[in-house]
């Protein structure tokens, strides 16, 4: 749906973080007269009224049926569609879209592709994969966009100048609305695939599901897929026996495309680098590089020159940030992580030094046996649990017994305390909570720049994303 086609339809904002912002100016900007509702919490009011927008009503309560009222509510990717009100309203004929279907509807070609668009998703390292994938274009020369879901919605990208790429980040909220647009994407990315946003999705199941859409309905018109993951590697091999399917397949992690060997990269059997000193720590991140490298290529450029200039690649903060040392302790921030799985990545990272290991916060539900028999291998100095789910982790923990100091702390200023207190000089205090952040902190950003300042780092030095937009 573009955004000319809400004229004449009865239209809705549901929520007002930045998504709900963008949508509302790019909705304002071609529809200045256009009457909407804004659904939003009692905080964002006033924020919503010193717009001093005549034609814009807010409303604080949502139900079923106020947003049943409704033809078109243009939803914020955090709000699920699957909570009974929204299921309820789009049972009587409401359409949820989210300010990403806008933007894909807008770019549709001749051929229903929006040309030049590398959609890249994945449970893991989907940030970084995106920026890397925009340094080396840029880095090439390529006019370059960066946006999505990495920090700058797609509706405030502005028109001029025209990229020659487009790079999107997208979460598992947003990859149903490029299938929902009718908008091919021409290019999309799948890193990998583990269990996350349960809360959102409803089920491991939906979540997959919801995920794999960018590839499933969206019909890239070429995927760019992990050979090394079950869940995307079975994904690919059922597009490639599917004669009537309009996607084609590029791999990367096999002998005959982009892949490792050791810490050296290759293409196909020729040797193009080592991946030991690049600015991506942990060897996933390296093994996204071999997918960044894939897409390069699958947009007709030559990888092979661009791959060096991967050594220029500003890290991304929160994670696995080094923040720095103090007192003969080194801070790392990787609060973006999330998961049980993403977590025992980030301590392969610090493997050969003694480490203090923060873990827990928003409980929705992901289990962590699998982490606790696991952790042992990785064998951190001490881990101290966190958080709503903090006392499930330590009691799972418990249950598998080890060597591994186990503390509990009351919120992630104690926690940061009592890992420093259990280090020798030379550890590594590593926040990697496995878990959001939501209660004591909006997000994963709030939460690395309180770690940082309670670490005693300046937070407004380590936060910021550099490369957004268009350059």
């Amino acid at each position: 749906m573009r955004i000319s086609q809400l004229e004449g339809r009865r239209v809705a904002l549901w929520g007002w973080g930045r998504e709900g912002r963008a949508a509302y100016r790019a909705i304002r900007a071609a529809l200045p007269a256009l009457p909407l509702t804004l659904f939003c919490t009692p905080t964002e009011v006033d924020d919503a009224q010193a717009l001093g927008d005549a034609k814009l009503e807010i409303d604080t309560r949502t139900d079923a049926d106020r947003l049943a009222a409704f033809d078109i509510v243009i939803k914020s990717p955090g709000i699920s569609p699957y909570r009974p009100d929204a299921a309820e309203a789009a049972a009587r004929g409401t359409r949820f879209v989210g300010g990403t279907a806008l933007w894909f509807a807008q770019h549709a070609g001749p051929d229903g592709i929006a040309a030049r668009t590398v959609c890249v998703t994945g449970t893991k390292g989907k940030s970084t994969t995106t920026a890397l994938l925009a340094h080396l274009l840029r880095s090439g020369g390529h006019v370059t966009a960066l946006a999505g879901n990495i920090g700058l919605p797609l509706l405030e990208l502005p028109e001029h100048p025209v990229p020659e790429a487009w790079v999107i980040e997208l979460s598992s909220y947003q990859t149903g609305d490029v299938a929902d647009s009718g908008t091919r994407p021409d290019i999309a990315v799948v890193t990998n695939i583990f269990p996350e946003h349960l809360d959102w999705h409803g089920s491991q199941a939906r979540y997959v599901e919801d995920k794999l859409r960018l590839v499933t309905d969206a019909r890239p018109r070429i995927a760019v897929l992990n050979a090394d993951d079950p869940t995307v590697a079975a994904l690919g091999h059922v597009i490639q026996a599917d004669p009537a399917s309009t996607t084609a397949v590029r791999w990367y992690g096999t002998r005959d495309g982009w892949h490792l060997r050791g810490d050296v990269l290759w293409r196909g059997a020729v040797e193009v680098l080592d991946t030991a000193g690049l600015p991506l720590p942990g060897r996933h991140n390296r093994g996204n590089l071999c997918a960044v490298l894939t897409a390069i290529e699958a947009l007709g450029h030559d990888a092979v020159a661009l791959a060096p200039s991967a050594v220029h690649f500003q890290p991304l903060p929160h994670r696995l940030q080094v923040l720095g040392e103090r007192d003969g302790v080194t801070y790392v921030n990787d609060s973006i992580s999330t998961t049980p799985f993403a977590t025992l990545a980030a301590l392969d990272c610090h493997r050969d030094r003694p480490v203090a290991l923060l873990v827990g916060g928003h409980d929705r539900g992901l289990d962590w046996s699998g982490f606790a028999r696991d952790v042992g291998t990785r064998a951190p100095a001490v881990i101290v649990t966190m958080g709503a789910n903090g006392p499930r982790i330590h009691a799972e923990l418990e249950a598998v017994g080890g060597d591994i100091k186990l503390l509990a702390a009351n919120d992630l200023a104690d926690a940061v305390v009592k890992a420093r207190q259990s280090l020798p000089a030379g550890g590594v205090v590593l926040l990697s909570p496995g878990a959001p952040s939501f209660g004591p902190y909006r997000d994963y950003v709030e939460r690395g720049r309180h770690f940082a300042s309670i670490a005693g780092f300046d937070p407004d030095t380590i936060s910021s994303i550099p490369g957004l937009g268009i350059h």
